[in-house]
């Protein structure tokens, strides 16, 4: 275009325009389907839009308009077929759900999905609940219809998930502190509530695990919250570095806010000790921060609702304000109803009322209201006795397989290591996932060799994990440790 600029420039000021015939060559006139325009023909005006690359010789106009008028009717096309999405670069694979990717790809018979935290029976199949199907059947039996719910979800949910988190006598509830809006699971939950630090503690800084699940950052970065990293864990003991934790919290501006996994720490499966639980409470109200809670795993990591809430009620009940984000997807199963809420746990009822008025305002343009299907399964299920009971025990069920397996898989290892290597770790970590230690090289080593596909942190979720196979994954974790640096 920049060899023809002071041409076209120059027609831009007279009757007629000038365009070069190799920006006319193979278009379709909008008059007769099908022929060429051909650059001669005198009756035919032509004319740019957006010509602002000719004016300047030397630039470079990737994609410019060109209409054609003939016989009173116009068409457009795009010069030299460039898209307009052409700087849009390939991202890169999600490490998480990019496993799960990489294992669908892999055609051995001995293949192991161990990446993704989904729950699998020993057959290795998923997991339907039978409260789940019976709730369903109420609900298609009672004739419900379809539509929206309000923008802070479904009533009975929103009261049925905080008394699960909070305990059902929680002063909280009770005196009406609590501010709970469904949310779109755990992610879309934690996804609302950093909107909410972003618009109302504008500069107030997050600080995450390392290391943590692989969509926090993302959650955070994407919310335009600064973010930094407390340290977690310790490569040497394969277990908590409390004092660096705590040296980190302790060095934060004051008011931060410190996102802390509820229990079944993910990805590393160390949770505090109660006697912990304490200090760091103590040290977050001493320095004026605030606790943000995900929960994900809540019955799901001991088979006890109430065990696997203490950490939070600690905070509730010593009177910290505190955000939780709840998912569903684990204790329920419900992976694809993407359901869950935002709680702020407040010192007043008033500041509840705002506080949830300010979460639906955020909600309203970025999904307008969440979806009823698994807010009503959740609710007939906590609101039915015997459903309930039920659902508590598929989930000591559950839990139980995974804590099964873990200790299969620890003797299996303890079994087959020869050199006396310690690996007590496997029964101290809690939850669905293990934190084996393996660094990325040892990790591609899982897969490539073994056809064992797992995060590259050495995150491996035995909820994916059968007894069967147990004896193959700790031959490829001794083969992974030792044989590869």
């Amino acid at each position: 275009m920049a060899a023809t600029s002071s041409s076209a420039v120059s027609a831009l000021g007279s009757a007629a325009t000038f365009v070069p015939q190799r920006q006319l060559s193979g278009l379709t006139s909008a008059g007769v389907s099908g022929q060429k325009v051909v650059s001669t023909t005198s009756f035919v005006k032509r004319q740019f839009s957006g010509l602002r690359g000719a004016a300047f010789p030397g630039q470079k106009v990737v994609s410019t308009p060109l209409f054609v008028k003939s016989n009173s009717r116009t068409t457009m096309t795009l010069a030299a077929g460039v898209s307009k999405f052409e700087a849009v670069t390939m991202a890169p694979p999600d490490p998480i759900l990019g496993v799960s990717e990489a294992f669908r790809a892999d055609t051995s018979d001995a293949k192991l999905n161990l990446g993704v935290g989904a729950y699998r029976t020993e057959e290795l199949q998923p997991l339907v609940l039978n409260v789940v199907k019976k709730a369903e059947k109420k609900m298609l039996e009672s004739g419900e219809n379809k539509e929206y719910l309000p923008i802070e979800g479904l009533a009975a949910f929103n009261k049925a998930t905080a008394e699960l988190l909070l305990g059902a006598d929680s002063p909280a509830i009770k005196e009406g502190r609590v501010a709970t809006v469904q949310g779109l699971s755990g992610t879309g939950s934690l996804r609302l509530g950093a909107a909410f630090i972003q618009r109302y503690f504008p500069g107030a800084k997050v600080l995450i695990s390392s290391p943590t699940w692989g969509n926090h950052k993302n959650i955070f970065n994407d919310a335009g919250v600064p973010w930094s990293e407390y340290r977690y864990f310790e490569p040497k003991t394969v277990g908590l570095d409390f004092e660096g934790m705590m040296a980190d919290i302790k060095d934060a501006p004051s008011g931060s806010f410190i996102l802390l996994h509820g229990c079944a720490h993910n990805p590393t499966g160390i949770d505090p000790t109660p006697e912990q639980w304490e200090k760091i409470a103590d040290l977050i109200e001493e320095k004026g921060h605030m606790a943000f809670f995900d929960v994900a795993y809540q019955g799901f990591a001991s088979g006890s609702l109430d065990q696997d809430a203490d950490s939070v009620r600690l905070f509730v009940k010593r009177g910290l304000e505190i955000l939780v984000a709840q998912s569903y997807s684990k204790n329920l199963g419900l992976y694809a109803e993407r359901i869950g809420a935002i709680n702020a746990v407040v010192h007043s009822s008033d500041v509840a009322v705002r506080v949830k008025s300010q979460l639906k305002r955020l909600a309203r343009p970025m999904y307008s209201n969440p979806p009823v299907h698994g807010a009503k399964i959740v609710a007939n299920v906590v609101g039915d006795a015997a459903l309930f009971d039920e659902w508590r025990a598929e989930m000591e069920m559950m839990a139980g397989r995974i804590k099964t397996v873990r200790q299969r898989l620890y003797d299996d290892l303890s079994t087959k290591d020869k050199s006396g290597k310690d690996w007590s770790f496997v029964l101290k970590q809690i939850g669905m996932f293990s934190f084996t230690g393996l660094n990325r090289a040892q990790s591609d080593n899982m897969s490539d060799k073994w056809h064992v596909y797992m995060t590259k942190d050495g995150r491996i979720s035995l909820a994916g994990l059968s007894l069967a196979k147990c004896s193959y994954l700790a031959d490829a974790i001794i083969d992974s440790y030792y044989n590869v640096q």
